[in-house]
């Protein structure tokens, strides 16, 4: 079945029609008014377009990094440079240690709260680990140790254990989602 346009519409369209050509017909100077214009916006965006100007979105450079208190199992901030472990607010461990390690915090959420974010694995230097000054800088993963929150033993990451963790953590959930690492604000 071909749909086609009724008769009275097409002759309403041709009527409007006709009288739009007799308004552009008296008033020339109107038509040329709206064209200059209508090109002088167009021009004024295109210049606008290619500057640049300051529409760019900064990039925040994140100069935090999240730590965890192995005393108290809460996470706190501190600068990204440090590497743990260092001092935690509740003081050092029982065994005079530090007890701040780096930690690895993911969220399957977009603006999660606090029960929402997930401690992938906790990470400090390996003490037995080589010395990077020395060996132009270590493989991804080797000369750190690596941990879960529910389990006390540190472990190389770059073991087949520790592979295994840090596989662990970035395993889809039940909906789908890959988790993605939340960094503090």
């Amino acid at each position: 079945m071909r749909f086609e346009i009724p008769q009275w519409l097409k002759y309403e369209i041709e009527e409007r029609w006709q009288q739009f050509r007799e308004l552009i017909n008296k008033n020339p100077k109107a038509v040329w008014g709206i064209t200059c214009a209508s090109v002088f916006i167009f021009l004024l965006t295109i210049i606008f377009l290619l500057s640049g100007g300051d529409s760019r979105p900064e990039t925040k450079e994140v100069k935090k990094a999240w730590f965890y208190d192995l005393n108290t199992g809460r996470l706190f901030k501190a600068k990204d440079e440090l590497q743990g472990p260092i001092e935690a607010p509740s003081g050092p461990l029982p065994s005079g240690e530090s007890a701040g390690v780096r930690a690895y915090v993911y969220t399957y959420e977009n603006e999660p709260d606090e029960n929402e974010l997930i401690i992938g694995y906790l990470e400090k230097p390996d003490p037995n680990a080589p010395d990077t000054a020395n060996t132009g800088g270590l493989q991804m993963g080797q000369g750190k140790l690596i941990r879960t929150v529910d389990n006390e033993k540190w472990i190389p990451s770059a073991s087949k254990k520790g592979r295994e963790i840090l596989k662990e953590v970035t395993k889809r959930d039940e909906r789908g989602r890959i988790p993605r690492y939340y960094p503090p604000r």
